[in-house]
């Protein structure tokens, strides 16, 4: 498998964890406000349920909107080349852990491998940044040296 293939396999698993998270979210939206209209009219200017289905239904909205937001930006990364230094957008193979420099999604699978969509606010981003691979950090104790960027 080419760089450009491997790179292509993590960022579209990490889309399609991202559309997951955003189709639960939209379900939940949905049933939040369904359940609110299903109660009907205000009983008086305090009626608590329907207050907290209404803050339900914008969570779940907030939610769905990052979660859209984000495959907006994976889509984007898509068209870009591989990466041969760990900056932005670049995937990163340590001999520790494996990332995915984009935004903060967490912990998702590809294969049978366990990757992390960590955003530059990271500790572990400022301290890869710039790398080579050959290059090593120590990160909480811990060195880990770069085995593959893409």
């Amino acid at each position: 498998m080419t760089r450009e293939e491997k790179r292509q396999e993590v960022i579209c698993s990490c889309i399609q964890q991202q559309e997951h998270i955003a189709s639960v979210a939209k379900q939940e939206m949905d049933s939040a406000q369904q359940q609110s209209n299903d109660y009907g009219a205000n009983v008086d200017r305090y009626d608590s349920y329907r207050t907290k289905m209404l803050r339900s239904r914008d969570m779940y909205a907030k939610q769905y909107s990052i979660a859209l937001a984000g495959i907006r930006y994976l889509q984007d990364l898509l068209k870009e080349a591989p990466h041969d230094m760990v900056e932005h957008g670049a995937v990163v193979v340590t001999d520790c852990q494996n990332f995915l420099l984009s935004i903060g999604a967490g912990k998702f699978m590809v294969g049978n491998r366990v990757f992390f969509a960590i955003s530059a606010q990271t500790p572990i981003y400022v301290a890869l940044k710039g790398k080579h691979v050959g290059d090593s950090i120590v990160f909480n104790g811990l060195t880990q040296t770069v085995k593959e960027i893409y």
